[in-house]
């Protein structure tokens, strides 16, 4: 093969090897995961219209059977709807419990109703009741059953768990943002992980004592989320402070920081959950809006674009390569070093409380136990994602591609029943391999 060949495949594999890592995942676990499904609330209620629409006459009497739940009530007004419009006459339903439609059977025989057909979701349609219905009510004759219709389908691409993924990563890959920008300015940051119960402990404690409590308004909540931010920020402008003044290891000082916003975490709570705050503050956090996406999957997309920006289009992104690659060629080349490392753990503060302010929103609360383990989490998603752990290489999309790797092979392994902790030893060997292929494309290139 021609060595232009060679440097155009290494080339891609280098710049989209991770999207495929994680196309390949997203097949694995579809295989895997590929079970008989039935369609539930208005799909079930659509596919059964249609098949009765085909196979019945318009003066059969039909009973509609479901329970008395939000989705069967969805899938009873559909089916109900879509006969009603197409002409049937003679339409029974009974909503409820098997004792429920004990009572309709015996209503439909004391009026001599010659039932055709019964129709039901995956659970009304198997009730024992209709099981014996020639000989306990036969009056009523010999009614045919019809239920949704199963097909094959892997659980790990039902849209629910699609949106369960990105819903849970959004709080990880924001703050990875941040730690993309530490490691590649030549840095790490444990401290991320406590960071996110301080802010989602400082959060709802503003929300609860000074802006109303339970009773707090959106302009009330908005102002406390930004004073935890703001604070949190605060916090790792301290760490590169330090950093920087000091020439301290980073690994040292954040290691530092990490115990102090987790001690202070359990001081202002408590050691308690701090969750008297109003209905709507889950709006960040849980709630949809455009298309049916979580506003925090929106809100994570868009930092994602402008640090995106940032990183490949602005001075300030150069600079933050610079100084990761070579600290001292840097600073002989007029780069304020100092400011760009200040900088790099002051965002990666920010987008940490940013962080505990979506978590908070998706609980519903602010506690201290929040937050564990994620800053290696974090450290996964941006080391999977591409970003060379020493400083200098990496790009603000692998990491987001590297989080939803971490997401996706959770989620399946979670899908597939797999115990906690073989799951933990997937995930560090998945962080080993890709230790080891940073380090190993590394000597390639020096050698090369």
């Amino acid at each position: 093969m021609p060595k232009s060949k060679k440097q155009h495949l290494t080339h891609l594999l280098t710049e989209y090897g991770m999207i495929l890592v994680l196309i390949l995942l997203g097949i694995f676990f579809s295989l895997v995961t590929l079970t008989e499904q039935r369609p539930s609330g208005k799909k079930a209620g659509l596919q059964i219209a249609s098949i009765v629409k085909k196979r019945f006459d318009k003066n059969a009497h039909i009973l509609i059977t479901s329970r008395k739940l939000a989705i069967d009530q969805n899938f009873h007004d559909t089916l109900s709807g879509s006969l009603t419009s197409a002409g049937f006459k003679h339409l029974h339903s009974v909503q409820g419990t098997p004792r429920d439609a004990r009572a309709k059977l015996n209503e439909l025989e004391n009026q001599k109703v010659e039932l055709e057909v019964i129709l039901g979701n995956q659970t009304t349609v198997d009730w024992l009741i209709f099981e014996d219905i020639k000989l306990n009510f036969p009056q009523l004759g010999a009614p045919t059953r019809i239920g949704p219709s199963p097909y094959k389908w892997p659980n790990f691409l039902k849209k629910d768990n699609l949106l369960n993924i990105t819903n849970q990563i959004a709080v990880i890959a924001i703050i990875a943002i941040g730690m993309t920008v530490v490691i590649i300015c030549g840095g790490i940051d444990l401290s991320v992980g406590s960071l996110i119960a301080f802010s989602a402990v400082l959060c709802c404690l503003f929300i609860q004592n000074t802006a109303g409590g339970l009773d707090a308004n959106a302009g009330g909540m908005i102002l406390a989320c930004v004073a935890a931010i703001i604070l949190t920020g605060l916090v790792g402008s301290f760490t590169g402070s330090m950093i920087t003044a000091f020439s301290i290891p980073p690994f040292i000082v954040t290691l530092g920081v990490m115990m102090m916003a987790s001690g202070t975490a359990y001081l202002m709570s408590g050691g308690e959950s701090v969750y008297r705050v109003p209905d709507s503050f889950v709006w960040l956090g849980r709630e949809a809006s455009l298309f049916g996406i979580p506003n925090a999957v929106f809100l994570m997309m868009l930092l994602y674009s402008l640090a995106h920006i940032m990183m490949s289009r602005t001075k300030l992104g150069r600079y933050i390569y610079a100084v990761g690659g070579n600290t001292e060629a840097a600073r002989l080349s007029g780069v304020p070093v100092k400011w760009i490392q200040l900088f790099a753990y002051t965002l990666s503060g920010l987008l940490a409380g940013l962080g505990g302010v979506v978590m908070a929103s998706q609980l519903k609360s602010g506690a201290p136990t929040y937050g564990q383990m994620y800053e290696l989490y974090v450290i996964a998603a941006v080391v999977v994602g591409g970003t060379s752990l020493s400083g200098g290489e990496g790009k603000i999309f692998g990491t987001l591609i590297g989080a939803f790797i971490i997401a996706v092979i959770q989620n399946g392994m979670n899908l597939m029943n797999i115990e906690s902790y073989t799951q933990k030893v997937i995930l560090g060997m998945v962080i080993l391999i890709a230790v080891l292929l940073d380090k190993l494309k590394q000597k390639k290139f020096q050698t090369s």
